[in-house]
């Protein structure tokens, strides 16, 4: 292993060459035993994108002043990698900066996490050491190589920020264990809920609204209406943390929320569909919980379908065309949100979440008098009104549903959440003597017949990450689409998606998918073997050969759904295997 000095020496011998040039640095480097830098991957322009490039430090956990902490479980690793993660990126932005030079000179970057906390690739704790992966803009002049700045910032600002991140004298230990508390506290929080019966849980006094539509921090305290549940519906929980917490606890069943416009329907719904993850202390939403399972569901045109049962909800088509394994390259409004549930369904989700404002009406509801004007035989859609108590008895799928305007599904609902002025209300009473009925809680054993899905099997030849030119090209630009091979997935309409590190991991998990495209193993089984026997078990690295620092994870039904929008994947749906 060469030291810094040697470093310096090749620095100082590349000056003023061509950018390519520094190729000629990659190894590792002692920085007199504080730290080892390990240059892994360089790009060979400065207008190169980071992702292109990769750099490592390791330090020894054993060395005095670096970060003191004890593992007691992967939960709390996962924390600890987030909280450094955080650390390093606020010091990178501190200490570094853009500007120094051609593309991108001058920056040292890690991927910046959000306000979840999740598992990611960008910091790594190996059983005597911690991982750092970032990127470095080493510095040019158009495309010549600025010696003077690299120096500078490699043996100046790198080590500061290294210092101010991991070193034991700056860490806020109080802050890293409110980190970690409040990580363990969501998750026990959410195991608690299939105990109780609940498929979400909203916190008294949570910050619900964000800060605006661009982001995802909480609005200030001071602007915010504070969430207070309901007392018909609240519920006390023991977290081993905080103590005992109340909130809303919404149950298994068919949950309706409806009020005014701009009264806080929305919002709710998006802390709810966005309880899927674990949020940082000071986020307001740090306990708000909900299944894991749980799929945002809409209608999105044009999206592609292959082989995907949609007939409980579709059928009779004109010229015969059938529903039982449906495709098509530009899926109107209803067969979209029809092929989604059906998706979620085959891959286990336990709750579908809607919001009347991004459904289907034809989907949704058909009033007395369309059914008058069009008889029953004359249309193709059965809507989810008549189908979601079948879903429930049947399936054991549970909805929540954002309706504003269509009172039809108050006979339908277990729960009616008004919301007046951001405050729930529990009108369910109400609701249903408005309606005349109150659902049957009866459940018969041919309910949920309909919606015995085949079993589809991918098949490896029609997932392709190479482009024309026979490169491999998987990369993503921004979070609602994916650039696969010669592909640009579309994933607007997966709404629960919050990092771009999880859309990139999503494309490597997908070409690593391939190994499992047997034909004998189904999306179900395939989407499971990934994450959770191989990322869960191995890391995220076992998606890529390449070493990569912006990976984040996802949930299995997340890889299932941009599968089934891959244009031009298709599948074997082979009843006898």
């Amino acid at each position: 292993m060469l030291d810094s000095n040697d470093l310096k020496m090749k620095l100082e011998f590349i000056r003023g060459q061509d950018y390519i040039g520094l190729q000629s640095l990659i190894g590792y480097y002692n920085y007199n035993g504080k730290f080892t830098l390990n240059i892994h991957r360089v790009p060979k322009d400065p207008y190169a994108p980071p992702h292109t490039g990769i750099y490592r430090i390791f330090i020894d956990t054993k060395k005095k002043h670096i970060i003191n902490y004890n593992l007691h479980s992967k939960n709390q690793k996962i924390a600890i990698s987030d909280f450094l993660a955080r650390n390093f990126s606020i010091a990178s932005r501190k200490i570094s900066r853009r500007g120094r030079g051609t593309g991108f000179s001058g920056i040292i970057s890690i991927h910046c996490p959000g306000q979840a906390i999740i598992q990611r690739s960008s910091i790594i704790i190996h059983d005597n050491s911690i991982e750092i992966r970032f990127f470095i803009g080493l510095p040019a002049n158009g495309r010549k190589i600025n010696s003077q700045i690299a120096q500078e910032m490699l043996f100046k600002e790198l080590p500061k920020i290294v210092e101010l991140s991991l070193y034991h004298e700056n860490i806020n230990y109080k802050g890293l264990k409110n980190h970690i508390n409040v990580f363990e506290d969501s998750i026990f929080l959410r195991k608690k809920l299939v105990e109780i019966g609940l498929i979400s849980f909203i916190a008294n006094g949570a910050i619900l609204p964000r800060k605006n539509s661009l982001s995802d921090k909480p609005m200030p305290k001071i602007e915010s209406v504070l969430f207070s549940s309901p007392k018909s519906m609240e519920v006390e929980i023991t977290l081993p943390h905080a103590g005992k917490v109340k909130g809303m606890g919404i149950p298994k069943g068919i949950t309706l929320i409806t009020g005014g416009g701009y009264h806080g329907k929305s919002t709710l719904m998006e802390a709810i569909e966005m309880g899927i993850y674990n949020h940082i202390n000071g986020d307001g939403r740090e306990q708000c919980v909900t299944n894991m399972s749980a799929v945002k569901v809409r209608a999105y045109s044009g999206r592609y379908i292959t082989g995907t049962d949609i007939s409980p909800f579709i059928n009779n088509l004109p010229f015969g065309k059938k529903t039982t394994s449906f495709s098509s390259e530009n899926a109107s409004g209803s067969t979209s949100q029809a092929a989604t549930i059906m998706e979620a369904i085959e891959v286990g989700a336990d709750v579908l979440l809607m919001d009347e404002d991004t459904c289907a009406t034809n989907f949704m509801v058909r009033d007395k008098k369309m059914k008058k004007l069009i008889k029953r035989n004359e249309e193709p859609i059965t809507p989810f009104i008549e189908l979601v108590r079948d879903l429930y008895h049947g399936k054991n799928i549970s909805t929540i549903i954002v309706l504003g305007s269509l009172g039809k599904y108050f006979g339908v609902s277990d729960k009616i959440i008004r919301m007046k002025n951001f405050k729930p209300n529990d009108v369910t009473k109400q609701a249903h003597k408005i309606s005349g009925k109150i659902p049957t809680k009866k459940i018969s054993s041919d309910d949920g017949q309909n919606f015995n899905i085949l079993d589809r099997y991918p098949i490896s030849s029609s997932v392709i990450p190479f482009n024309k030119q026979k490169k491999f090209k998987i990369n993503a630009k921004e979070i609602h689409q994916l650039n696969f091979g010669d592909q640009k997935i579309d994933l607007t309409d997966i709404e629960q998606l919050i990092e771009l590190s999880q859309i990139k991991a999503l494309g490597y998990a997908l070409s690593y998918s391939k190994k499992y495209m047997d034909r004998k193993t189904t999306i179900k089984n395939l989407v499971y073997k990934v994450v959770n026997e191989d990322i869960k078990e191995k890391g995220l690295d076992i998606i890529s050969n390449q070493i990569s620092g912006d990976f984040g994870l996802f949930r299995e039904i997340d890889l299932a759904l941009v599968l089934n929008r891959l244009r031009g994947f298709i599948v074997d749906k082979n009843e006898e295997k």
